[in-house]
């Protein structure tokens, strides 16, 4: 991030790639004695003499035996003489090997007297040594069945009745060896058919769990759908019931939208003042009359239903083109919404009772059991919205400053300001409802605090609303008095560029911070040194506190890993988390039990740090591979931005994108510029709400909101 057109680079760990140890530079003395005979170079490279090395059988060669008389060696491979030729001076060598050998050389190898080809006789009695040789060793080692082969080639003399004898034990052995063959064949498929059956009455048993589980809510929700309906028919029935005792209102044109059977609408007021004014007779009749008529319009209803199909909880409403656009979105993610619903829902039942057990006490008020009602939360928030819609927008760059770049966007205690700091070097706080309600092409700050070196993170106090933190290149922490726009503190142990700086919100006078150099550092604002040091071996890119606790603390390192360490114990963490191919940027809790993970391997990841410490959910779909691109989350929703100009929200249950949102070239001042070089650098939620805050390189603010 040196090139502050480059933007905020994430440091990263270079792997060090295993260098397999040289290979040995001795090698084996060429077969025709270069090493030993000083062949030149040239000699070497024709191949000199070849292998002679000659197998003995039972595995071992005859060079390497120590049965083999030293004498049928040859002096210059080492191995059993093959073609043995005798020289004038009485020694004797393979044909080849001696021949390479003179031809670059005219004496012995063994006595160095004069010699020279013509001087070559051959020994043939040697060579029928050595065969003798060899065929001892082949009768001492060789198995009967080489014996016989060998027999059968040699043309070994024996009668018919001995062959039909042979020939009858070979079949018997045959067969038994097919039959063992066979059984063993057929034990391995039966293992086989076993395992697999076993695996299939496992899915079996599973799907048939799940299509209980499915046909209990469907039961339960089609029983409370009917409550519904009933209780919209008596609400119907009475509005009918007041309007014939009320033939002045009777006569007023109020329809009611949403009640396609009365088609009559009344303020809460108007019935209480008729039900007071009727007779008690004429509404017991009235009461009497309509419990006939739901009654005989209910079994009427049932009726159509079981020779026309149709749903007996009345006709279907026609369908909104926003309920249409939700059903979609359902069918698109229907994989994912399918593997939720049965993850919460199997998990919701080991925790409970067996479904016998089960009492009205585990039921949700709608009569839902807890998995079901935890799936329907989330599918109504995850098809509520489809889109990202601009609200507000506006520029945090200077005219006269090329380098607009914003690191960092927070909301402060209350979200009614939010701060944004960058490579202007300058901290800038505005307030959002002016932001909001008031458009206007430029929107001053209602605070501005300079700076001596870029900004990387910003960081409110979640006590104290005028208080808020920054890190810097230098390394400098620094904390703020909004009020008075000066720093109160500020902590110069860092070496290096601090990356991340963190208030706990359970403790307000303690804050955390991380640096390129390696170092995690806790502070109180009440002392002028850390409190706390954590030496880890990898560049820290974020740090984050849990939100439940000030003794926990979420660590993002250029190694790939996120580790969680427990400040009362520094020594080991508690646990570390991998999953990530590249260094983790951001890391953030969207509860006390849920961490979120960023990354430049351009993944999210979702961890669980309350009870197993294990991952829960991946995410794709932007692209992240250099930059610092911002991430932020709430108790629903994560947000991040990508290196393609655009900010995408996922639901934390979907590991796909809900909605995205991209910065279009319009959106620029400078169109001249290579768009393909903008990516968003920071975003912010609006605590529990639809509404974030996104900036991107250039400079340019907007204010977002799920839409449908």
């Amino acid at each position: 991030m040196a090139d502050s057109s480059l933007g905020a680079l994430v440091p990263s760990v270079a792997k060090t790639d295993c260098v397999p140890p040289a290979a040995s530079t001795s090698e084996t003395t060429d077969a025709g004695g270069g090493a030993l005979l000083g062949l030149s170079d040239e000699a070497a490279a024709d191949g000199g003499a070849p292998s002679n090395e000659v197998s003995v059988p039972g595995g071992a060669t005859a060079g390497s035996s120590g049965e083999i008389d030293r004498d049928l060696l040859c002096p210059i491979c080492m191995g059993v003489i093959k073609d043995a030729f005798l020289t004038s001076c009485g020694h004797s060598f393979c044909y080849m090997c001696i021949v390479t050998h003179l031809n670059n050389k005219s004496d012995c190898p063994c006595c160095t007297h004069y010699l020279t080809k013509s001087n070559l006789f051959p020994n043939f009695l040697l060579d029928k040594a050595i065969k003798r040789l060899s065929a001892r060793h082949l009768a001492r080692n060789a198995s009967p069945m080489e014996h016989l082969r060998s027999s059968l080639q040699q043309g070994c003399e024996m009668s018919v009745k001995e062959l039909d004898s042979i020939i009858t034990l070979l079949s018997e052995k045959k067969r038994k060896m097919e039959q063992q063959e066979s059984e063993t064949n057929m034990q391995i498929l039966l293992v086989f058919l076993h395992c697999l059956r076993k695996q299939k009455m496992d899915e079996l048993n599973e799907i048939q769990t799940d299509l209980q589980y499915i046909k209990e809510d469907i039961s339960s929700v089609e029983r409370h759908r009917m409550e519904l309906y009933r209780a919209k028919e008596r609400y119907s029935m009475k509005l009918r019931m007041l309007m014939d005792d009320s033939p002045s209102l009777s006569a007023r044109p109020w329809t009611h939208s949403s009640d396609k059977h009365s088609g009559i609408f009344l303020p809460n007021n108007s019935l209480a003042s008729l039900a007071g004014s009727c007779s008690g007779g004429v509404v017991q009749n009235r009461k009497a009359d309509a419990k006939v008529q739901v009654v005989s319009a209910h079994q009427g209803l049932q009726r159509r239903d079981v020779f026309t199909g149709s749903d007996p909880a009345g006709p279907a409403p026609v369908q909104s083109g926003a309920a249409m656009a939700r059903k979609r979105r359902v069918q698109q993610q229907f994989h994912e919404l399918k593997e939720y619903y049965l993850q919460r829902r199997r998990f919701a039942t080991s925790q409970g009772h067996r479904p016998e057990e089960r009492d009205a006490s585990s039921l949700g008020k709608e009569g839902y059991h807890p998995g079901l009602e935890d799936f329907q939360s989330v599918l109504t928030t995850f098809t509520r919205y489809s889109r990202l819609r601009v609200i507000a927008e506006l520029r945090h760059g200077d005219l006269f400053q090329s380098a607009n770049i914003v690191s960092s966007i927070e909301f402060d205690r209350d979200d009614e300001l939010f701060a944004t700091a960058g490579v202007s070097k300058r901290i800038k706080v505005f307030e959002f409802s002016t932001v909001v309600n008031e458009p206007t092409e430029v929107h001053c700050p209602v605070v501005e605090m300079a700076t001596r070196s870029k900004l990387s993170c910003l960081s409110w106090n979640k006590y104290s609303k005028n208080i808020i933190a920054s890190s810097d290149y230098e390394g400098i922490v620094t904390v703020w008095d909004v009020n008075t726009r000066q720093s109160v503190m500020e902590y110069e142990e860092h070496e290096k560029r601090a990356w991340s700086v963190d208030f706990s919100r359970t403790e307000p006078s303690m804050l955390v911070s991380g640096s390129d150099d390696c170092k995690v550092k806790v502070w109180c604002t009440n002392q002028e040194s850390s409190v706390i040091n954590i030496d880890m071996k990898a560049n820290i890119c974020s740090v984050k506190y849990n939100p439940g606790s000030s003794m926990y603390v979420a660590i993002g390192s250029a190694d790939h890993h996120i580790h969680y360490y427990d400040l009362r114990n520094t020594s080991t963490p508690v646990h570390i988390f991998g999953g990530h191919s590249k260094a983790v940027s951001y890391v953030k809790f969207l509860s006390t039990s849920e961490l979120a993970s960023a990354s430049t391997d351009s993944t999210l990841r979702l961890w669980d740090v309350k009870d197993d410490f294990s991952p829960i959910r991946m995410f794709k779909g932007h692209k992240n591979e250099k930059n610092f691109v911002g991430l932020s989350g709430n108790s629903e929703y994560l947000a991040c931005g990508s290196e393609t100009n655009e900010v995408f929200v996922y639901h934390k249950a979907i590991t796909k994108p809900a909605a995205s949102h991209k910065f279009t070239t319009s959106d620029l001042d400078d169109t001249d510029d290579d768009t393909s070089s903008y990516f968003i650098s920071a975003v912010c939620w609006k605590s529990d709400s639809p509404t974030m805050l996104t900036a991107n390189s250039q400079g340019t603010i907007k204010v977002l909101v799920l839409a449908a």
